[in-house]
């Protein structure tokens, strides 16, 4: 009987091409976009799960409180001492701190080097309890000594052929930012790309003093100084009660008073690595739901096109259930001929989806390479993706073919061989309101998505588009490895020098970055620290000229004298400290770094960060230490001559490093990766939303005509046009755009206006939102419906009419 039912299936496949390719190809695309999503929230899922210890593997950090919470995904120095030393119950304690931008050199033997590396990260500082903590493969070397010694070095597979190629690096020396040698004391395999602690150079956490000159004993014993990452195994059966209250005695006995009321300590899961925003996390839960929900929509919206497009040719085959009924056959056997039918076309669908999803994975991972994503279409073969595979697989067999078998099989006999298909009524081939019911789904699923797609298209570019206070174009930022004022003079001299460069300022930071560290501080003759911390920028007196922050109130800078006593705030800064007026602050003191200042000017507001977040109250000062970079207007008219000529005098002055500039705007679009990456998903899972619908829409447009043949010849007979029977399709098509219209718009406001209080500048949720979304997909249904409709309304009426 099962080969009599696939042989009989592949025959109405054959002879119904075109809506066999069509049930095909929907089902197809929405499976492969299962595919995908499951696949990329899988391995989002499945980061820094794969350790043997990371159930019971906590994360510590610190919370920095000032007028507000700052939390921070770090912890004191001397933390992880105390916890290992104190409390027992702590079965491992490591401490990592992470780096960015260090010269890595690799020494020729002969007083130079062979090879320098500017790495920006995967470098580290930290413990040998890193390899009892985290499962890391070795290679070579002793994972309990490695690393216990100061000035030794493990290395990743990758990065020991990256600095010596194929040769044994055990024992061999690198150089680390021209200031101490590493020996290689132990090589690993590459760490999986699932993991949040993604490093390829492990450096002995004890190297660290000797990096901090005659403070180094000090350094590590400062609890002010929020800079180590901290991870805590217990024992097994040990509730993290204890280790909070572990956390809250260290607060008690081991801090002052001042820190105690600072800092507070929270234990998070390792899982919280990659999914809480709030440290850093890059894949919060909420958003992978979401991914989650996307995916199920597109698989229903491919089984609701599977539906209507299968009983909307039902009538086509009424002769065929009536001869079967005739001759014996029963309704279970019937049905499951037309659930064999189902299951062809979706295991000829999950062949293309496959396919489908190998092509789209690749470009996938380009465009999430900041994740790190590593999707092959191999993962869907591993034990748990196949359960999950397979039941989507079978859901949707009797998602999609369970309502069209079972109206096949219910077949009138007598009626179905008296009439042909056109004479048979539309409640015979199922309800047209079940069939209404599926179309309004599917328009609130693409109405729900061009909604989204619109608001943050919307909202990505009010970001790229808003007046950041300051000038970025033709900006070119090279960090300045010296840290004596001698040497910055002879950059910033030198430099002055290049055709193209039209401006010149030493600093620590563009006006806008990630780093935003809040300072305390003390105004005028207030002897207690204000409640609200500052944020501090440091420039030189270019420093505002250059990036051309308006200057509101008093004078810039006048000099670069290393003794400068001088500092600039913002407006907010003056609002919050209760005055009415900028020139109410001018010549008022300001205590910040533990060093009075004068302020001496005011100016305008100007982001510091993402537009997330508010404009902080900002001070600038003119402090030579802590300039790290130099920035440089540059002449449009040139720009690759003059950056070459930058890295030529840079290399000049500075030929123990390795030259690296970034331009100012392209670092700013750092700043809106996540919404970039959003928006790109969204706009490919809404044209393939649309697509669907398109393809559900042509269903019942396919059902309509069928189902008023006989109606629509004998209104033609009777005079009526063209226009007024394209009504009828237009009429039906309306409520139902209408009806999904009405419930999209509330949940498609509640969602995306939710998504919107996440930035403190956003645009306006405003009715043209929904006046774009219902225009687009009128015009959508128009172009969809009208082709079968108007064929129908042109149909001979005689055709019509007559009998078979």
């Amino acid at each position: 009987m099962f080969k009599n039912h696939i042989k009989i299936a592949l025959r109405n496949l054959g002879r119904n091409r075109k809506i066999s390719t069509i049930s095909i190809v929907g089902l197809s695309i929405g499976l492969a976009c299962g595919i995908v999503i499951f696949l990329l929230v899988s391995y989002l899922f499945s980061f820094d799960r794969y350790h043997a210890k990371a159930d019971r593997t906590y994360w510590v950090v610190t919370d920095i409180r000032q007028d507000n919470v700052i939390p921070t995904d770090a912890t004191p120095r001397p933390l992880g001492d105390v916890l290992r030393q104190k409390f027992p119950f702590a079965e491992s304690v490591v401490r990592i701190e992470n780096m960015f931008g260090r010269i890595i050199s690799v020494p020729d033997g002969k007083g130079g080097y062979a090879k320098k590396f500017d790495e920006s990260r995967n470098l580290c500082f930290t413990e040998p309890q890193f390899f009892e903590i985290f499962d890391v493969e070795w290679i070579s070397g002793n994972p309990k000594t490695a690393l216990s010694a100061p000035g030794t070095v493990v290395l990743s597979e990758q990065y020991a052929q990256k600095y010596f190629g194929s040769a044994n690096p055990i024992g061999k020396t690198l150089r680390f930012d021209n200031q101490i040698d590493l020996t290689v004391t132990g090589l690993v395999k590459d760490l999986p790309s699932n993991t949040k602690l993604r490093y390829d150079v492990f450096i002995s956490y004890a190297t660290i003093p000797a990096l901090s000159g005659n403070q180094g004993k000090q350094a590590m014993q400062n609890w002010e100084s929020v800079s180590t990452v901290c991870f805590v195994t217990l024992p097994e059966g040990t509730p993290v009660a204890r280790l909070i209250d572990g956390l809250n005695g260290i607060r008690q006995h081991y801090l002052t008073t001042k820190e105690a009321k600072k800092l507070t300590f929270h234990a998070l899961t390792l899982d919280d690595l990659n999914h809480n925003p709030q440290y850093g996390g890059r894949a919060p839960r909420p958003i992978l739901y979401a991914l989650i929900a996307v995916g199920l929509f597109l698989v229903l919206a491919a089984c609701i096109n599977f539906i209507n497009l299968t009983t909307a040719y039902a009538l086509k085959r009424s002769k065929e259930v009536g001869v079967r009924k005739v001759i014996g056959s029963s309704r279970r056997q019937l049905t499951g001929q037309f659930m064999t039918q189902t299951a062809l076309v979706t295991v000829a669908a999950t062949i293309v989806s496959l396919l489908l999803a190998q092509l789209a994975l690749p470009v996938l991972n380009r465009a999430l390479a900041v994740l790190h994503t590593d999707l092959s279409i191999l993962d869907i073969f591993k034990p748990n993706a196949l359960v999950w595979f397979g039941s989507l697989l079978i859901g949707v067999i009797v998602v999609a073919g369970f309502y069209p078998s079972l109206v096949l099989a219910r077949f009138n006999p007598v009626a179905a061989l008296r009439a042909g298909y056109g004479q048979f009524a539309a409640k015979q081939v199922g309800s047209l309101s079940v069939r209404r019911g599926l179309v309004v789904t599917q328009f609130f699923i693409t109405q729900l998505f061009i909604i989204g797609v619109i608001v943050m298209v919307a909202q990505v570019r009010h970001m790229q588009q808003t007046n950041l206070g300051f000038q970025k174009e033709a900006i070119l930022l090279v960090p300045v490895p010296a840290s004596n004022v001698i040497k910055q003079d002879v950059v910033r001299n030198q430099l002055e020098q290049l055709a193209g460069v039209d401006q010149i300022s030493l600093c620590a930071e563009p006006p806008a970055s990630h780093r935003r560290i809040p300072v305390p501080f003390t105004y005028d003759t207030h002897t207690e620290t204000e409640k609200f911390p500052t944020t501090v920028k440091v420039g030189d007196k270019n420093f505002v000229l250059l990036f051309g922050i308006k200057l509101l109130a008093g004078r810039n800078f006048l000099n670069n004298d290393t003794t400068n006593s001088e500092a600039l705030v913002n407006v907010t800064m003056v609002k919050q400290l209760g005055l009415h007026s900028p020139t109410d602050v001018l010549g008022k003191r300001l205590t910040v770094w533990g060093s009075a200042k004068t302020i001496v000017g005011v100016v305008n507001d100007f982001h510091t960060s993402e537009l997330r977040e508010a404009i902080p109250p900002t001070t600038i000062l003119n402090y030579y230490r802590e300039n790290r970079m130099i920035a440089l207007k540059l002449n449009p008219a040139d720009l690759p001559t003059a950056v070459k000529a930058v890295e030529t005098s840079w290399n000049q002055l500075f030929p123990e490093h390795v030259f690296k500039a970034d331009f100012l705007d392209d670092l700013l679009n750092q700043f809106y990766l996540t919404e970039r990456i959003l928006l790109g998903l969204a706009e490919v899972f809404s044209l393939i939303a649309i697509l669907l619908g398109c393809l559900g829409l042509y269903g019942l447009v396919a059902f309509i005509a069928e189902a008023k043949t006989k109606e629509i010849g004998v209104r033609k007979v009777l005079g009526a046009s063209a226009n007024e029977l394209l009504w009828l399709f237009g009429r039906e098509f309306s409520r139902l755009l209408a009806v999904g219209f009405l419930l999209a718009a509330p949940i498609g406001w509640f969602l995306m206006n939710n998504w919107l209080r996440g930035y403190v500048y956003h645009i306006p949720f405003g009715w043209w939102i929904f006046a774009v979304t219902l225009l687009t997909t009128v015009l959508i249904t128009v172009l969809t419906i009208g082709y079968e409709s108007r064929k129908a309304a042109l149909m001979n009426p005689a055709v019509a009419l007559k009998t078979e």
